[in-house]
């Protein structure tokens, strides 16, 4: 039995969750991508690739190359040039594409946003005042904070900002999610954090900073998603399974 090819594209916790919910059928050979610009990325349940495509040509050549039968891009919401990358290709070769995108967080009553486009707009929004700002957009784009040297920064990222940031009064704090409510509270008290940064990434891993600003009375500047790539999409891995099932099954009638 000839099997489906899949390629998904990775770096988050619904990618690895879904991979591993295929890992086991026989009649599928996955393929998981990852960007590479995590130093130590978790441990994965399917063979792996790092590294770009080259674009959407690039991406496109791969896929017909490599005999694909189904793209998944289940990338960061916030990648959005891999996205606009993958549906290009799909549209490019023919081949089914499917994004598994988690649903955004919404303010819940008791929450302090200001939802802002880009984090040098998050750090505009912060105010000319001196503040202890809790930066948890991750190392990609933390930069942006010279531009607002006035205040104290926590920042938070798997790898190391590199370079470090030509900052005053800034610590840095290497970790991983997914992150308990009674340890983000905890943070933000032993730091006297009084605003929070962040990206719209939604899921549960993160969110538990969400909750305790919200608990804690803190203001949170949520950088807001551009909007999607056009391509079908799901919400959660169940019903990512449940529509590769669907575009699997005409592949095998045509006999790929």
């Amino acid at each position: 039995m000839e099997k489906t090819r899949i390629l998904i594209l990775g770096g988050t916790s619904e990618a690895r969750r879904l991979a591993a919910a295929l890992a086991p059928r026989e009649d599928l050979d996955i393929l998981l991508s990852l960007a590479g610009r995590t130093e130590a990325p978790a441990q994965q349940p399917v063979p792996v690739r790092v590294g770009g495509f080259g674009g959407a040509e690039g991406l496109a050549a791969f896929l017909t190359e490599g005999g694909y039968d189904l793209l998944i891009d289940a990338t960061h919401p916030f990648a959005e040039r891999i996205s606009a990358n993958a549906t290009a290709a799909a549209e490019r070769t023919g081949i089914p594409a499917l994004a598994l995108v988690r649903p955004e967080w919404v303010p819940e009553p008791g929450d302090h946003w200001h939802i802002v486009a880009d984090i040098p707009a998050a750090l505009a929004a912060l105010g000319p005042a001196p503040r202890r700002v809790f930066l948890a957009t991750g190392r990609q784009g933390a930069h942006h904070a010279e531009i607002a040297p006035q205040h104290f920064y926590l920042v938070r990222s798997v790898d190391p900002v590199d370079p470090p940031l030509a900052l005053a009064d800034v610590e840095y704090l290497l970790d991983r999610g997914p992150f308990t409510l009674e340890g983000e509270i905890d943070l933000m008290r032993q730091y006297r954090i009084d605003a929070v940064v962040t990206k719209n990434s939604g899921g549960t891993a993160a969110y538990a900073k969400i909750e305790a600003a919200r608990l804690l009375g803190l203001k949170v500047v949520v950088i807001a998603r551009a909007p999607a790539a056009i391509m079908k999409s799901v919400e959660t891995v169940e019903a990512a399974l449940e529509a590769i099932d669907h575009l699997v099954s005409p592949a095998k009638k045509r006999g790929v």
